[in-house]
């Protein structure tokens, strides 16, 4: 089947159509080449798989009195939708929602009811097959030091006013952790304090502390540190991330206690009595987490802490998501991956670190990104002023759903982890 020359439409924020601009959304602006025949596969194994879940497909009427309405997803566009999902498997999936041509008025449950099935959408005798559908990862990708520069920059660098526009006041860009649910977008800048002053503490930071944090953010962990008295040294190479950080760091007295890099982690220098690294290790990659290991180990004075904060997956699951380009790798985090808790602890296990404590609290994450995501919805007329169109903040929408339907599912989890080296001080 040749590619359908039409432009596809997108639905702006008012909800009429708007074209996709095939200079910055070559594949969501035309439909890619499949064969008939998969494209039938498709539309036999998801349409038969969203009919056996708990969803309502194709139905927005408003549920009968004393019943509860179940996640939906409507398919505006059905033939285009099941040519994606065939050509690209997930990618074309999420493709087909940036492109407009299906919705659900529940997008994070929908996500969440295919997340808990995920392993139920393809009957077991064709699972073998995977690799005939799933594409690999473009070499591009991998985070060399001039690659991870540049897939730095493709996510952390598209403005720091749109972060602005649905993190809370301390910019934290990781998960909170509340003392309560269901939690209220004014409870995130004390949940994320209690996340950082919980990382410091494990990390035992305080007064004279020289603390390394590798992965600045917008700065906030590093002021509070620097609060206790630390002396703090923070890489990032985010060059948006560090001048905005510098300012903000600047603004509350802390310049002279604070120094931020604008350095990768394999360039470290120096020994420090503690380590913290939020949310960092993701955008790693797999190749190069021996390095990552490595340069913890070799940053820390004997008897020193490393305190991580780490989203997780399965092992096998791991295994999987390595091999195979997915549509946040393609979109949201090139060159990123989801480690395990094995994966961790082996290779911290190989640069000489022992695992002392490792917490987990999901249910956390998943709370702070539907902050996240109702702010970003309710935003969507400043991002647009920012200049994002109706492709990207349906992307964005869709991501942020799809994050948090991993941790509502459990698929994924988060968790706090301190390494040392088995020496005491």
């Amino acid at each position: 089947m040749p590619p359908d020359p039409r432009p596809r439409r997108s639905v702006r924020a008012d909800g009429t159509p708007q074209r996709a601009d095939p200079a910055r959304w070559p594949d969501v602006a035309r439909l890619p080449t499949a064969s008939p025949a998969r494209t039938a596969v498709a539309a036999h194994l998801v349409g038969g798989a969203l009919k056996r879940l708990s969803l309502d497909v194709g139905d927005r009427t408003a549920p009968e009195a004393g019943t509860t309405r179940r996640p939906d997803i409507t398919i505006h566009d059905p033939d285009a939708f099941y040519l994606r999902i065939g050509r690209d498997g997930l990618i074309g999936f999420g493709e087909s929602y940036m492109a407009g041509e299906w919705d659900s008025d529940d997008l994070p449950g929908l996500l969440t009811v295919l997340a808990t099935h995920v392993d139920d959408l393809v009957p077991a005798p064709l699972r073998g097959l995977r690799a005939l559908w799933v594409s690999a990862r473009p070499g591009r990708d991998r985070n060399t030091r001039r690659g991870a520069r540049e897939n730095i920059h493709r996510h952390y660098d598209l403005s720091n006013d749109l972060f602005a526009s649905f993190l809370d006041p301390t910019l934290s860009y990781s998960s909170a952790v509340f003392t309560g649910f269901p939690a209220r977008f004014e409870d995130l800048p004390a949940a994320q304090h209690r996340k950082i002053d919980r990382l410091l503490d494990l990390a035992h930071v305080t007064d004279g502390t020289e603390l390394l944090e590798i992965g600045t953010g917008w700065g906030e962990l590093a002021l509070r540190a620097a609060a206790r008295g630390a002396r703090v040294t923070t890489l990032t190479l985010s060059a948006e991330q560090a001048e905005l950080a510098r300012a903000r760091i600047d603004d509350a007295g802390f310049g002279e206690r604070v120094d931020v890099r604008l350095c990768d982690y394999r360039d470290v220098e120096g020994r420090y009595d503690a380590v913290v690294s939020v949310e960092m290790i993701e955008a790693v990659g797999a190749e190069f987490w021996p390095s990552y290991f490595a340069a913890l180990r070799g940053a820390l004075h004997p008897g020193g802490r490393v305190a991580l904060q780490a989203i997780t997956m399965g092992h096998q699951q791991m295994l999987n998501t390595a091999a195979t380009h997915t549509w946040i790798s393609k979109y949201v985090f090139p060159g990123g991956l989801i480690p395990s808790r094995r994966a961790i602890t082996e290779h911290a296990a190989a640069a000489g670190l022992r695992t002392e404590s490792d917490l987990g609290f999901a249910e956390h994450y998943a709370q702070t990104l539907r902050l996240w995501r109702e702010r970003f919805t309710a935003s969507r007329g400043t991002v647009a002023d920012l200049g994002f169109d109706t492709v990207f903040q349906r992307l964005w929408e869709f991501y942020l759903a799809y994050s948090e339907a991993g941790f509502r599912s459990r698929y994924l989890d988060v968790r706090q982890i301190v390494l040392t080296d088995g020496t005491l001080r």
